[in-house]
C-alpha cells in the first residue's frame, strides 16, 4: 500500500533521512522505532503529503504523491485518519463535535446521519452517551479514545499514531493497545505507530522498523526483532547505554 524509495530530507545541516527504503503493507500495522530526533515523525509528514523529499518517491498504491499538487494531495489525506501524541481535540468543541468534524468538514452528510455515526465511532472506541462532555471533563485515556473516534470517523483505509500511549499510565497504555488491535481488526485499516513504548510495540505490531542514522536498518515481525544480531537494533530494544547508538 505505502512504499518509501530512497528517501533524504534534510533541515540545514542537519540530515535527517538518508536514503530511506520502506514498504508498509495492507491491513498490517507497521511500528516504526528509534530514537528521539531520528526522524520518525518527519517520516509520517512525508507518507500525509505535509512535507516533500530531497530526492526519493512516495508511493501510496503506485501514486506517487511528491508529484502531486496540494488540492490532489487534499484528496490522498480523505484516506488518512491521525490519532496525535496529545489527542489534538478542540477543547471549544464537545466530544461529539470534536467527532463529527471530518464529517461535517468533507462529507455531505445529514446532521441526522452524523449524529448516528458518532455514536457508533465513539461505541467502537469503548464510549457512550458521551457526546455531550468537553474534553476537560475527560482524563487522558478517554482523550485518546474520542481522538482514535475521530480518526476513524470517515472509515479511512490508513491511519497514522504519533506516540499513542505517551502519559498514561500503564494500565490505560495497555488498554489503548488492545483498541488499536480491536480498531485496526475490526475496521481492517492499515495502521503506522511511532512509538519508544516497546511493550506497546510488541502487542500492537504486524511489522517493526527500526530507524537509525536516516536509513531503516532493521525490519520484520515482532519475533524477529525480539531474535535480531543487529547491534542497533538490540542495544535500542533493550535499553541499554553502551553500544553503537550514542548519548548526546
Amino acid at each position: 500500500m505505502i512504499k518509501l524509495v530512497d528517501l533524504y530530507k534534510s533541515f540545514g545541516d542537519v540530515h535527517v533521512l538518508r536514503g530511506l527504503n520502506l514498504e508498509i503493507e495492507y491491513g498490517k500495522t507497521t511500528s516504526i522505532i528509534g530514537r528521539s530526533g531520528s526522524g520518525k515523525s518527519v517520516l509520517l509528514k512525508h507518507i500525509i503529503g505535509l512535507l516533500k523529499p530531497e530526492r526519493g518517491h512516495v508511493f501510496i498504491d503506485d501514486v506517487d504523491v511528491t508529484k502531486l499538487d496540494e488540492k490532489e494531495m487534499n484528496e490522498i489525506r480523505k484516506r488518512f485518519g491521525m490519532l496525535f501524541q496529545g489527542s489534538a481535540l478542540f477543547d471549544s468543541m464537545t466530544v461529539g463535535e470534536n467527532v463529527a468534524f471530518p464529517l461535517r468538514e468533507h462529507s455531505r452528510l445529514k446532521e441526522s446521519e452524523i449524529k448516528q455515526i458518532v455514536i457508533e465511532r465513539l461505541r467502537a472506541v469503548g464510549l457512550t452517551g458521551v457526546e455531550d462532555k468537553m474534553p476537560s471533563e475527560m482524563s487522558g485515556g478517554m482523550k485518546k479514545r474520542v481522538g482514535l473516534a475521530r480518526a476513524i470517523a470517515m472509515l479511512p483505509e490508513i491511519v497514522l499514531f504519533d506516540e499513542p500511549t505517551t502519559g498514561l499510565d500503564p494500565i490505560m497504555a495497555e488498554a489503548i493497545n488492545q483498541l488499536i488491535v480491536e480498531t485496526q481488526k475490526n475496521f481492517n485499516l492499515t495502521c503506522i505507530v511511532i512509538s519508544h513504548d516497546i511493550h506497546s510495540i510488541y502487542t500492537v505490531s504486524h511489522k517493526i522498523a527500526m530507524l537509525y542514522d536516516g536509513v531503516i536498518v532493521e525490519y520484520g515481525t515482532p519475533d524477529e526483532l525480539r531474535a535480531s544480531t543487529n547491534p542497533v537494533t538490540i542495544q535500542f530494544l533493550s535499553g541499554n547505554i553502551e553500544g553503537p547508538i550514542t548519548i548526546v
